[in-house]
């Protein structure tokens, strides 16, 4: 047994106290006193330790300053002092200063041992004080009463689509115990837990007796709304509960309303089968226009889109869209099989419709063929699409969905986007959907709402319904017909398109009833449990996780939550919502605090070290130091708050660097570098941002005369040679290439050794590197001396460039 142990004397206050130990290199003369560091013990040495009031002995620089270690130094604006090297010739010095080691705090006392849990059964528990009745011979297996009924088996009484409570005294999570030792502050919530995982186990037994399991389940989007058969007829199929009755109409049967009538099945199913024509061929082409026709309640004929149509187009002269029956003779083979799942996430944030310099909106192949080489160039090996699911609105950035099974037909067809995401895989990018399940338009012609003639079809009724905010519909997870649709949304997108995987947006808006309005999160445990939290919603997305990692699981799931609802990001056996990534929200807002409130001698190098640290254990985050968020109008990039005005006349390498520049450009490496290295377990960046795009993004709106103008990504600045964006590319894809070389994102959490408050050095160690960052105004250092775990020979790997 070997001892490494680390004391630290404070002379002021004559007071030491025990530091867990990092290795043998300490520095000396440190802002509090001295650090004594111990020589390697056995536990055969019995002889006296050097007595804390003699000083240590010295310390060779050489022992000190070297290590099998590469170091990253980065540096910000610094006065030309003597024996330095600025900013702007792309190398610089550290004078020497000490190190205050980290006090690590003890652990806290671990909880009381549990008992174990029993692992996941796919029976019912046991009932008691009565048999399990059997069901009648002949009773079709979907009549059977599911296991989370009590009483004798029935069927489910038409119209009522609701998922019974799951009780506490359901099977219990197998892993639980495992979260709780990791976290035993969780403890006092272990029933919360435990219910959860009972709701999620009786709605996964139940569609496994009623359904035939989740793999049926999930494929229904392949038999609702209009599916072409092999012999040629059609098969159409919906839900509409509240209808009276149900037609289709479109181009095939000359918009006659009442020819085609479906019928009436249970639980508000409506079906209809249409023969082949006489020559057999379909008798709804490829390409014609559709409409299902509702008599509601009140007698009055709805027409709407289906909420299962796969195209919908929206002609010139008209404001509404229409519904496009989609079955092309050839469609889209893939030829690429998808990635293998990464261990590191580098997303690059797309949106595709502004994707181009042109004041226009982009296509499906314009990304394919003039994006995508830019982004495997930049170093990204996974691309996240914003706004693919069809919006009638534009401006809403593809948030404000109408049609969930549509691919949006303003950037071209289905095959092209097909043809997007196999060329992405052939180049080894991994490609994400941006998926809004947690909301929906509020549109009724061309949207959900309202598909029946009632507002409880999809979502709730009355103003639960409703997102005050957003002013869009919210759905009832508690509804088996909305679990039907929204679970085999997400197999459709993985299966029929090849998405590697799920942003889910708006996760906070799910997770609780007040959906985040007025509500701040402080990080106390009493905040996500309790009646406030929306445990239909969370089951919801616990099965969806379910289904993606059990279908696919080289699929990835990332939650935007800003609430940091414990064990989100943690296995469904844990008791966990089964995500894979949350998105570190906090750092975003972090950077633009510092920058628009504080001034640059200002900055606190311990509160920026705790922002880009505090993320729970074993729980992976994703951190960005901007995303779409911040480059939205009404908001400033990092780029545009450091250089503001002065990026319209000054970024060309033929004009002087005024200090602005110089500051902007040094600032916008360093934040993006620290956050990429210390922020988390992946890194994103909106498209765009890497190089410093200049100006905000709008589109087009009645406020700025539908104007396309800031609704564009000029690419077309990093190709200039003559401007000074080239350099904020060419170090973003040196940031990129480096962690693939070196892989810390994948790497456990940095250990950071120095957060110097008057010196504003930061400097941390993470996957065998050193990071060091000088964050001092004006202030350089040469010899500056840190402590490194290994001793041994080091080498400088500058990420400092031109201006």
């Amino acid at each position: 047994m070997c001892l490494n142990k680390v004391l630290m004397l404070d002379l002021k206050k004559n007071k030491s106290a025990e530091v867990w130990p990092r290795g043998r290199v300490r520095l000396v003369n440190s802002c509090l006193g001295y650090l004594v560091a111990y020589p390697k013990m056995s536990h055969t040495d019995t002889g006296p330790t050097r007595s804390l009031t003699t000083p240590p002995p010295p310390i060779h620089r050489h022992a000190l300053g070297s290590a099998k270690f590469i170091i990253f130094l980065c540096f910000g604006l610094f006065c030309p002092l003597r024996g330095t090297i600025s900013q702007r010739t792309g190398g610089a010095r550290a004078l020497p200063h000490a190190l205050r080691a980290p006090i690590t705090p003890s652990p806290p006392p671990p909880a009381a041992p549990l008992a174990p849990l029993p692992l996941l059964r796919f029976s019912p528990p046991p009932r008691s004080g009565r048999r399990r009745r059997r069901r009648p011979a002949g009773c079709p297996r979907r009549w059977a009463a599911p296991a989370l009924y009590s009483g004798r088996a029935r069927r489910r009484p038409a119209g009522a689509h609701k998922m019974a409570a799951a009780s506490t005294q359901g099977p219990r999570a197998p892993k639980l115990a495992q979260l709780l030792e990791r976290d035993p502050y969780l403890a006092p919530f272990e029933q919360d837990f435990q219910r959860r995982y009972a709701l999620f186990y009786n709605r996964l037994k139940s569609i496994e007796e009623n359904e035939g399991g989740l793999d049926k389940f999930s494929k229904s989007y392949k038999t609702f709304g209009v599916n072409q058969f092999v012999d040629g007829g059609v098969y159409c199929k919906e839900w509409a509960p509240g209808a009276e009755a149900v037609f289709l109409t479109g181009d095939f049967n000359g918009w006659n309303p009442f020819s085609h009538p479906y019928k009436k099945i249970e639980y508000g199913k409506w079906e209809l089968f249409i023969p082949p024509g006489q020559d057999g061929y379909s008798p709804v082409p490829h390409g014609s226009k559709l409409k299902v026709v509702i008599r509601a309640q009140n007698g009055e004929l709805l027409y709407r889109i289906s909420p299962w149509a796969r195209y919908v187009v929206r002609d010139q002269d008209k404001v509404n869209y229409d519904w496009v029956h989609w079955n092309p003779p050839q469609s889209y083979i893939r030829k690429h099989r998808s990635p293998e799942r990464l261990k590191s996430l580098r997303i690059y944030e797309s949106h595709v419709g502004i994707a181009s310099p042109e004041g226009k909106i982009a296509s499906y192949k314009n990304f394919t063929y003039n994006v995508l080489p830019r982004i495997k160039d930049l170093g990204y090996n996974c691309v996240q699409l914003m706004a693919i699911m069809e919006h009638a609105y534009y401006a809403s950035f593809g948030y404000q969905v109408t049609s969930f099974f549509a691919a949006s037909s303003r950037y071209g067809t289905p095959d092209d986007l097909k043809e997007m995401i196999d060329v992405a895989h052939s180049m080894g990018i991994t490609v994400l959907l941006d998926v809004v399940h947690s909301h929906a338009s509020k549109n009724s012609e061309d949207g959900l709402n309202k598909f029946d003639g009632t507002d409880s079809c999809f979502f709730h009724s009355g103003p639960k319904g409703t997102h005050q905010l957003w002013d869009s519909r919210l759905f009832d997870y508690s509804n088996w017909e909305v679990l039907r649709f929204l679970l085999s949304n997400l197999r459709m997108w993985i299966e029929d398109y090849g998405f590697d995987g799920f942003r889910f947006d708006g996760v906070t808006s799910m997770l609780y009833h007040h959906h985040g309005i007025g509500t701040g999160f402080s990080g106390d445990y009493n905040e996500y449990f309790g009646l406030h939290v929306d445990e239909d919603a969370l089951c919801y997305l616990m099965l969806a996780n379910h289904m993606v990692n059990f279908l696919h699981p080289e699929c990835i799931t990332i939650a935007e939550d800003v609430s940091g609802m414990p064990a989100l990001c943690r296995p469904v056996a844990e008791g966990g919502g089964g995500f894979d990534y949350r998105l570190a929200m906090a750092i975003p807002d972090k950077w633009i605090q510092i920058i628009k409130e504080l001034k640059d001698e200002d900055w606190n190098m311990g509160n920026i070290v705790y922002t880009l640290t505090n993320r729970r254990y074993e729980e992976k985050c994703i951190a960005y130091a901007e995303s779409h968020d911040q480059a939205l109008v009404g908001d400033k990039t990092l780029a545009f708050r450091l250089m503001d005005a002065e990026m319209y006349t000054n970024m060309s390498v033929l004009s002087p660097l005024t200090p602005v520049i110089d500051r902007g450009i040094q600032l916008h490496k360093m934040i993006r570098l620290i956050t990429h290295a210390l922020g988390g377990d992946s890194y994103l960046n909106f498209m765009g941002n890497e190089f410093g795009h200049p100006e905000w993004l709008d589109f087009p709106r009645k406020g700025n005369n539908e104007s396309y103008h800031y609704a564009r990504r000029q690419f077309n600045l990093t190709d200039d040679h003559l401007l000074r964006y080239r350099f904020l590319n060419a170090f973003d894809r040196d940031m990129n290439k480096s962690e693939e070389r070196f892989g810390w994102l994948a790497s456990p959490p940095a250990f950071v050794s120095e957060k110097h408050e008057s010196n504003k050095v930061i400097a941390f160690e993470r996957a065998g590197l050193v990071f060091i960052f000088n964050f001092h105004p004006y202030q350089s250092y040469t010899d500056y001396r840190v402590g490194v775990e290994i001793p041994g020979n080091s080498r400088l790997y500058s990420t400092s460039g031109p201006a």
